[in-house]
């Protein structure tokens, strides 16, 4: 697999003066367009459009202080519409305009090109996972937009459960009647960069086959496979960590891909709140070679 997404950096790299054709990126990749966004931001540290981004604004650095086009014919090659639009994009990345640049000393930031390969570390740790395929089903309970935090307490995940009142988590709680058991945290509507502070639609809720009452807020899920994870640890930075280890460590060494849908957490917290046990649900689907 990660020689596939290497071979797909490539065609990017080779056309970086072209718009940016996703879809063709997985394709090589053997992979929907999806699951590239996914595993190309866990794996790299940011969004593929930011990579994108960075990477033609450093060659169009390097075009600036060769000095062989107008700054205008640079700005329309690598994507923007007026000299204007890449200045400012200019700026925001070297700390300089590219009207300065080619003067003798200016300093310019350079976004190295990405390969991924694959490191062995302690050989005899393993993830436990399990494959399980589901009929469709609800998660009924309460809903609210909160922003996305990688890592640490999500301040407004925790605002939002500690108003959920006793008694309506009993009644929703009440409500569950199949795997994953208990309640439940779920996070979907993610924006495809998944970057710090993007917002998300965060479900406190049950799965369940019932019909969701009134005042309840229900999202139906889609028969389809998990991808189920344990995890144990500090939290919440276990749980964190379990997020990224399924993306970095799991799907690369694995025949799946991530498929839309929700991505459910079953925590079991110690009576401290320090340490916690979890289960984590992603939707996936086979590769087909």
């Amino acid at each position: 697999m990660l020689e596939r997404l290497n071979q797909a950096l490539e065609h990017l790299e080779s056309h970086l003066d072209q718009p940016v054709d996703v879809a063709e990126l997985a394709r090589i990749a053997v992979m929907s367009e999806y699951h590239f966004r996914r595993l190309f931001s866990a794996l790299a540290g940011l969004s593929l459009s930011e990579y994108v981004r960075r990477r033609r604004l450093t060659v169009a650095g390097a075009e600036v202080l060769a000095d062989e086009r107008t700054l205008l014919e640079i700005a329309i090659r690598y994507g923007y519409g007026s000299g204007e639009a890449f200045a400012r994009a200019f700026r925001a990345v070297h700390g300089v305009g590219p009207g300065p640049a080619p003067r003798a000393g200016a300093p310019l930031r350079s976004q190295p090109r990405i390969s991924f390969r694959l490191v062995i570390e302690g050989g005899s740790s393993s993830m436990e996972y399990r494959v399980v395929q589901k009929e469709a089903f609800r998660i009924v309970g309460k809903r609210a937009r909160v922003p996305l935090v990688h890592e640490g307490m999500n301040p407004a995940i925790a605002d939002f459960i500690r108003g959920i009142a006793p008694e309506e988590l009993d009644r929703f709680g009440a409500l569950a009647d199949q795997e994953p058991a208990g309640v439940l945290g779920v996070s979907v509507n993610l924006d495809p960069s998944r970057a710090e502070g993007t917002e998300l639609d965060y479900y406190h809720g049950v799965a369940t086959s019932a019909a969701a009452p009134d005042d309840l807020d229900a999202l139906e899920v889609p028969a389809g496979t998990w991808a189920v994870f344990a995890s144990s640890g500090a939290f919440p930075q276990a749980l964190q960590y379990l997020w990224r280890d399924v993306f970095t460590q799991w799907f690369p060494a694995n025949p799946y891909q991530s498929r839309p849908g929700p991505e459910i957490l079953r925590t079991r917290l110690s009576a401290d709140a320090t340490e916690a046990d979890a289960e984590l649900w992603i939707p996936v689907e086979r590769i087909r070679s």
